[in-house]
């Protein structure tokens, strides 16, 4: 009889309320184990006997693995007799950190999560970021802590509750939590309850990136503090001033509702308009960029509010021109034509922009289509004022108690010495943080908060719409997820679990172990929009320009620093930069030259650059400077997250702190800055130092109108001269057909559709263990990503200009190098990866045949074969493969995170480590294919479409990445490949590759 399989992807899928008993009868003895950690861990021993003598952390994550799964959590609908070791376990879960909020899918192997995906279900919230993949990394961080602490000594939580209890007690004063904006319900009843309890409790909230300028105009504007939600799949028109919202702006699912709309086989285009003062990953999407200093966005946004005025027969504001009016003018009219279907956005934090913007779409009728106040976004919350009237309160002696949860403000705020100096007024202080940190090291108590892959809890990010996160894995270390200990502070003996339970299957659920399942529920409350003010007024005075101007900002790697000490974000290179373990000061090459500022190449390549000193009302900060094409003049840039001086072996000391400027939460400052260079020299780790394809198609590119008319605008079908006349390339070859009998694994990368952000590039890191090397190693330009994004900046230079003016060969290549200017600069990104040639230049010139082509198209590595010449780095076109300089898996000089014995934990054991003097690539995830086409065997099936996914098609929410069978006629990437749009890289060399890409099409107005 057949076996009928099971799937299931949570561990509490339990329908038939199955009883779970844990694999040990007793509690494991691990502090008897582990009596001499210190000497373990110190000890040098070989591989066989690691599970007997490795250091605590390492022996801890194992048994922790080990253990039955969490109390309640059941794998299976059916639960079989055992689980199959080599088979994953997916649970669905939700991530929340840093006011970002996913869906998630965790990848659990032997007891250990080892990769996070996107649950796909959910309407909103689906995108997974880059600091979200590599969160997993963070569960194995040897940093965190291992037990709580008093006074930085190791302490029990036996009489850190009794101590804690005794002065919450007998506090006559406040005590106060500070934390970033809650969205699980249960949590904040459980606040509630203690507040019940301890009546001089108290909840302040601090986003260290707030959304105050637009809560508080939408309080002005509808009655009501709130953040919208945006549709941007719905939008014909788009116009933003300064808000990144394909990256760090709100919510990371806004890129997959972007690409939604411009994908051109569809017949229509979303156009979109940009107004920024850095370079950023959306304004290098954008249809049209114009950059602006931050102190002219105000003007803009008047003159764009006055021109749909007059469009809409209202009387004039007489708004102040500007340099761009026929552009803006022009932008009105679009904007009148798609009333309803267009969308205004701002990522100001001026209130009065914020109005503005929210009166613009008043008149053009876009609430409750493209801008949603019924569902409103519950990520962001806090007012900026609270903290300044807590930081009162703790200098006049009003509060006896201060908790920290999720919050470093010793780092985050700008006037952190007053808070620190506030701090010491305060009786006893105590941080949840699972790691010392700046703030955390100032506390009395430290009651680490477990990890939220070890955590349970529930969010309601949405309005209608909650999900439940659950743990993957038993703590690792003696840490207990803080809503037990606030029960336990309550003397309340009911654990975290049940008090969830209980309350979800009242207040949203009483499905729980569905939701559980599928990880998330929506409710059929009833939705009310709200109500716009007509009557609030615009301010029309417009604020003074500056000579210079600061705009703080955030990198899609970094963020505010929470992942500071996580080295696969701190190698993630910067979209823009493409500069890794670092921030620095940007400045537009026209200003540079102003100031004398330069940047330069050394021998190897590397790129060098000047040093200054910032001044902001006289907070001095001392940075490198990067020239940064696509910049406005007179602005300069720097980014958060940096700057950590306790946080870890990875973070600590790396860049400066930016939110030392970050004053009165404005991320635009103007006043009293001054810049001068100093002496020295700063070294950057950047891993793409030419900028432009200097006349080579190797991005094609066309117009929206031009494609209508013909979609293969654009994609030029080159041909090679001969003694047969012009052919094509794949018609001259020096080799001979690979048979495809079996599959032909095909990729397709739409280059409509990839925003740039690097979430692939983690997830590839993840998937298939590749190592992390360092600044010094990736100056010498010896990075491992197997999968990279090269960003091309367009050029004023061509092939005719130079003919037209006479410029000879190397000036004209030379000029061919230097960006546009910033005014007509135009980006493109084009993620590269090996293409698994056919006619594979590689394979021809190994001397041990290490690297060779399979029947279906790949081409494969075999390391243990491999001597490490390098003639296959040499002899690759497309310079995708990598060499193994040092065995980074067990050296010293490469301990970070994933090099040491709890990173290790994080590892693929599908996948193999490798050694020093090995060559390596993508493989397509080859353990993947092979797994989905054993599964296929044993059910007597073929692999159906879409069963095999790499770990980068998983993690691009945009779908720009399609992997699949070109043998199967009715596959995606078949179809893919028939498309007008495709084309193969650099395809005069013929190497037939087994990755084609689609044309960017942009919809520029002619």
């Amino acid at each position: 009889m057949k076996e009928e399989k099971k799937y299931f992807n949570s561990l509490d899928h339990d329908v038939k309320n199955i009883n779970v008993s844990n694999e040990f009868e007793e509690k494991l003895p691990l502090e008897a184990m582990m009596e001499n950690a210190d000497t373990l861990s110190a000890s040098s021993t070989t591989r066989r006997d690691f599970l007997k003598f490795l250091g605590f952390s390492s022996v801890a994550a194992t048994l922790a693995s080990c253990e039955a799964p969490v109390v309640k959590s059941i794998p299976y609908l059916n639960k079989p007799e055992e689980i199959t070791p080599g088979n994953p376990v997916y649970y669905a879960s939700s991530y929340f950190s840093e006011n970002v909020f996913a869906s998630i899918l965790v990848k659990n192997r032997e007891g250990r999560p080892i990769l996070l995906s996107s649950n796909e279900n959910p309407a909103y919230g689906g995108g997974v970021n880059a600091r979200c993949q590599a969160s997993v990394l963070s569960l194995y961080d040897s940093n965190r802590l291992k037990n709580p602490l008093k006074n930085k000594d190791v302490y029990s939580w036996d009489d850190i509750d009794k101590e804690v209890i005794n002065k919450i007690k007998n506090s006559s004063n406040k005590i106060v939590l500070l934390t970033p904006t809650i969205i699980s319900p249960s949590t904040e009843l459980l606040l509630t309850s203690f507040q019940n309890k301890y009546d001089h409790f108290k909840v302040v909230t601090l986003d260290t990136v707030s959304q105050d300028a637009m809560l508080t105009a939408n309080k002005k504007s509808f009655g009501r503090r709130f953040v919208p939600t945006y549709r941007f799949d719905k939008a014909d028109v788009i116009v933003s001033f300064d808000a990144d919202f394909l990256s760090e702006w709100l919510d990371p699912s806004h890129a997959r509702q972007y690409t939604a709309n411009r994908k051109p086989e569809n017949g229509k285009m979303s156009r979109h308009y940009h107004f920024e003062s850095l370079l950023s990953v959306t304004g290098a999407n954008a249809d049209k960029r114009v950059p602006i200093k931050p102190s002219e966005q105000e003007q803009y946004t008047l003159r764009l509010y006055d021109a749909v005025l007059t469009l809409a027969n209202q009387s004039s504001i007489n708004s102040t021109k500007t340099k761009h009016d026929k552009l803006i003018n022009g932008i009105a009219k679009e904007l009148w034509s798609k009333k309803g279907k267009s969308l205004v956005v701002s990522g100001s934090d001026n209130v009065n922009i914020q109005l503005i913007t929210n009166a613009i779409n008043q008149l053009l009728g876009n609430y409750e289509n493209t801008i949603s106040t019924k569902i409103k976004s519950n990520l962001y919350s806090s007012t900026n004022q609270d903290i300044h009237e807590l930081i009162a309160e703790m200098n006049d002696g009003n509060v006896d108690m201060i908790m920290f949860l999720n919050t470093n403000p010793a780092y985050h705020l700008s006037n952190s010495e007053v808070f620190i100096n506030a701090l010491k007024q305060v009786e006893t202080k105590i941080s949840f943080s699972d790691s010392l940190d700046e703030t955390a090291i100032l506390c009395d108590y430290v009651c680490p908060n477990t990890h939220y892959l070890e955590s349970w809890s529930d969010f309601n990010p949405y309005t209608n719409f909650y999900t439940l996160q659950q743990p993957t894995i038993s703590p690792l270390f003696n840490s207990r997820q803080f809503q037990d200990t606030f029960l336990i502070w309550m003397e309340n003996s009911t654990k975290y679990y049940d008090f969830l339970q209980e309350f979800f299957k009242k207040q949203v659920s009483n499905n729980w172990n569905k939701v559980l399942h599928d990880g998330f529920v929506y409710t059929t409350s009833r939705l009310k929009p709200e109500n716009y003010n007509l009557n609030e007024p615009i301010e029309h005075r417009l604020a003074k320009s500056s000579n210079i101007e600061l705009q703080l900002y955030l990198k899609s790697s970094i963020g505010i620093g929470v992942f500071s000490n996580n080295p696969w974000l701190q190698e993630l290179p910067d979209p823009i930069s493409k500069v890794t373990w670092d921030n620095y000061l940007t400045i537009s090459p026209s200003y540079a030259k102003e100031l004398g500022l330069k940047n330069w190449h050394v021998s190897n390549g590397a790129l060098d650059g000047d040093m200054v000193v910032i001044s902001v009302n006289k907070k001095e900060l001392r940075c490198p400077v990067y020239i940064q094409p696509g910049q406005a003049h007179g602005v300069l840039g720097l980014a958060f997250g940096y700057g950590r001086t306790i946080v870890g072996k990875s973070g600590e000391g790396v860049g400066v702190n930016a939110f030392s400027l970050y004053e009165d939460f404005n991320k635009f400052q103007k006043n009293k800055i001054t810049i001068k260079k100093i002496e020295g020299t700063h070294e950057f780790a950047c891993t793409q130092n030419s900028h432009t394809m200097m006349g080579r198609n190797i991005v094609k590119e066309t117009n929206f109108s031009d494609y209508l008319k013909n979609p293969k605008a654009g994609n030029k079908q080159f041909l090679l001269h001969s003694h047969k006349g012009h052919v094509k390339p794949s018609e001259l070859t020096l080799w001979k057909e690979h048979e495809k009998d079996v599959h032909f694994w095909n990729m397709s990368i739409d280059l409509n559709s990839c925003t740039g952000c690097g979430a692939c590039v983690i997830a590839c890191h993840a998937e298939n263990n590749v190592p992390v090397v360092g600044k010094e190693e990736v100056r010498k330009n010896r990075d491992m990503h197997w999968l990279r994004i090269d960003r091309y900046y367009s050029s004023d230079m061509t092939k005719d200009r130079a003919k037209e003016e006479e410029v000879g060969a190397i000036e004209m290549y030379k000029k061919m190098e230097e960006p546009s200017s910033s005014e007509n600069l135009e980006v493109v990104f084009q993620p590269v990866m090996c293409q698994h040639c056919n006619h594979a230049p590689c394979e021809t010139v190994c001397p041990v045949a290490a690297t060779t082509h399979s029947r279906e198209g790949l081409n494969h590595m075999t390391y243990n074969r491999c001597i490490g010449t390098r003639y296959c780095m040499n002899n690759c076109p497309y310079k995708v493969r990598r060499f193994n300089w040092f065995n980074y898996a067990d050296n010293n000089q490469f301990d970070y995170n994933m090099n040491d014995d709890l990173g290790k934990m994080v590892l693929n054991p599908d996948v193999t480590v490798r050694s020093r003097g090995v060559m390596e690539k993508c493989t397509m995830c080859i353990q993947n294919i092979q797994k989905s086409k054993l599964d296929a065997k044993k059910e007597r099936r073929k692999i159906k479409d879409g069963e095999i996914a790499c770990a980068c098609e998983k993690a691009c929410d945009t779908g720009a990445i399609t992997f699949g069978d070109a043998l199967d006629q009715d596959s995606r990437v078949s179809k893919e490949k028939k498309n007008p749009r495709s084309y193969y890289l650099i395809e005069e060399l013929n190497t037939q590759p087994s990755v084609f890409y689609k044309t960017k099409v942009r919809n520029k107005k002619v």
